[in-house]
């Protein structure tokens, strides 16, 4: 398995690249993020994770992340920042990131997200290589117009087909295995985003938002995913038996 390393700082780049050889990956590393969008694009076999920087030379974390994805939408990417703020987090979620760890960090903790975002793509690609099979029943799901494939990440509304990241499919499909659940915040971020994972309650309404904007007629008055005040959110797609 193949880690791409970006990061401008030498000392930390070279004590990751030694750490996950001793867990045996295959790494590479860049300093910048031009480099580092090249040496993504140029490897074979292709990059199984990205391991970013939000500080970098020449090209933004932010901006890097952004590229890769319009290369990838499914490879795993963990962003290692000293950035702490909310908006800092939240605008790596927006540009795709599927993890953020704050520095410093403790290495077993990085190794262990490592190893199940790892597990996950795996997961993933194994799907994707099965699209032209049959689907099973728990591969895809329907409500309204919307039409979900939970094995190539692509949720179709109407006409118009949305490509979700790791992170929206894990929310939306949570969603869907609780009809009519009312679902707290605190359950959905210790069930979705690993226990650990440096993020809040409030990445969780953020991500809400945009599965609202894929999925809803009127995102502003959602009938899908609802808002439980001073709780979390209910899923509904009308053909709910009973309610809480």
């Amino acid at each position: 398995m193949k880690i791409l390393i970006v990061e401008d700082e030498a000392a930390m780049a070279a004590g990751l690249k030694f750490n996950f050889e001793q867990e045996g990956y295959e790494v590479l590393v860049a300093g910048d993020g031009p480099n580092g969008l090249k040496l993504f694009q140029d490897a074979k076999p292709p990059v199984d994770l990205v391991i970013l920087d939000l500080m970098l030379p020449g090209m933004s974390g932010y901006e890097t992340c952004t590229a890769i994805r319009g290369l990838d939408k499914l490879v795993p990417v963990l962003v290692l920042s000293a950035k702490t703020l909310s908006e800092d987090k939240m605008h790596a979620f927006d540009c795709g990131t599927d993890q953020y760890i704050t520095k410093p960090f403790a290495l077993p903790e990085l190794l262990n997200r490592v190893k199940n975002l790892m597990e996950r793509h795996r997961t993933i690609q194994t799907a994707a290589r099965g699209v032209n099979e049959t689907p099973s029943a728990g591969d895809e799901f329907h409500f309204g117009n919307v039409h979900i494939n939970f094995r190539t990440y692509e949720v179709r509304v109407g006409e118009r087909t949305h490509n979700l990241t790791t992170l929206e499919m894990q929310l939306l499909k949570y969603f869907v295995e609780h009809p009519g659940v009312v679902l707290p915040r605190h359950k959905i971020l210790e069930e979705v985003w690993d226990d650990t994972t440096d993020v809040t309650t409030r990445t969780i309404d953020n991500f809400v938002l945009r599965l609202r904007k894929i999925l809803e007629p009127d995102s502003a008055r959602p009938q899908y995913i609802l808002s439980v005040r001073g709780t979390g959110y209910r899923f509904v797609t009308g053909e709910e038996t009973s309610t809480p």
